[in-house]
């Protein structure tokens, strides 16, 4: 505070910092104000931009100096910057040390806006056994850090960085949730991580949750992201069983704000089975009108049509074009319709200029 006795000293580095009469200021001259520096916006911007020139030796010193005050310093609107720069620009040693100033807060920081960050570098950048050794202070709290606006981003970093035994605990203690929380704004996030990361093995359990839910999953503005990585990064009798749940309903979800998303990522992974299931849907009659004029007058169904004919190749386009020429002269008629024959008549198989109803993809993943 402005009280303590460094406090003029302080000041007066740091008006000459601003008032740009610091040209030959080093670390060596700030090291007995470190902490009030990294707090202070100027002072943080300039502690960073030496330990990026800096050969390490620096970054040990400033280590040494903050190292009192590490847990306030990752809390603080700027300090918390300086941490993650010690942390990328310290030596081993350096590390272990930052690792251990760390040790017992490791919960209370990932639930801090800024604490959070510099848990997710470490989790980067310190050697395997200090991350376990870090990410073990989570074990028992992975639902409530899930569901936290800060936490859910160290627990997507314990699965994206650990090795695949190292992430078990976040698999256990999900277990029995993952429907739940595959419908949840900061739960979904992880789900997918889950997904991409961990054995197939592992994931069974998860699975069987999501395809218990796979319907309600599909039509949910967070679950639909689920739903795509389940056929992204599935396996195939997942995928098949997914095809399976959608025969009779493709048209239906392609109509979906949200599933549409998923119907075509099946386009896209689904494999030959899906994509004739899809041309048996198109070439049928949905509510007494021609499926394919139904899904070309929509919103949402349109991108699917599109996708289709991006996606499919050789006799499957040849099939498609043909469904979609057939009622060409109606397709004219409204908006998307001539976006998809103009698409067909250039013949490039270039994605056509989103229209006012293009749909944000993957809005909900982090930043």
């Amino acid at each position: 505070g402005g009280g303590d006795p460094k406090g003029p000293v302080r000041c007066a580095l740091l008006e000459d910092l601003r008032a740009g009469r610091a040209s030959g200021l080093q670390i060596r001259d700030v090291l007995p104000f470190s902490v009030q520096f990294c707090r202070d916006q100027l002072g943080s911007r300039f502690i960073q931009g030496k330990l990026d020139d800096d050969d390490g030796k620096d970054a040990s010193a400033v280590v040494h100096a903050v190292m009192p005050s590490a847990v306030e310093l990752c809390c603080d609107l700027f300090g918390n910057y300086v941490m993650q720069k010690l942390l990328e620009k310290g030596s081993p040693q350096d590390r272990h040390l930052l690792a251990k100033s760390l040790r017992g807060r490791v919960l209370s920081l990932s639930l801090d806006a800024y604490g959070c960050r510099v848990i997710q570098r470490a989790l980067e950048l310190l050697p395997p056994e200090l991350q376990v050794e870090l990410a073990s202070e989570l074990h028992g709290h992975v639902l409530s850090c899930v569901q936290d606006h800060n936490g859910n981003h160290v627990i997507q970093k314990c699965v994206e960085r650990g090795s695949p035994e190292g992430m078990q605990f976040v698999l256990d203690e999900v277990r029995g949730h993952v429907g739940d929380l595959a419908v949840h704004p900061y739960g979904c996030r992880v789900i997918q991580r889950l997904l991409e990361h961990c054995k197939p093995t592992q994931i069974d359990q998860a699975m069987v949750e999501i395809m218990e839910r796979a319907e309600e999953l599909m039509q949910d503005q967070y679950g639909n992201y689920v739903m795509q990585h389940v056929l992204e990064h599935g396996r195939a009798p997942e995928r098949a069983a997914m095809l399976l749940r959608l025969t009779g309903r493709l048209v239906t979800m392609s109509r979906h704000k949200y599933a549409s998303n998923v119907i075509e990522k099946l386009i896209l992974f689904g494999g030959p089975e899906a994509r004739k299931s899809m041309l048996s849907a198109l070439a049928l009659e949905y509510e007494g009108q021609p499926a394919i004029l139904v899904m070309m007058r929509d919103g949402f169904g349109n991108y699917v049509v599109q996708r289709a004919l991006d996606a499919f190749q050789g006799a499957d386009r040849e099939q498609l074009i043909a469904i979609v020429k057939e009622h060409a002269a109606a397709a004219r008629r409204f908006t998307y319709g001539k976006h998809i024959l103009a698409h067909i008549e250039r013949g490039d198989g270039g994605p056509l200029a989103p229209t006012a109803a293009s749909l944000p993809r993957g809005n909900n993943h982090p930043p």
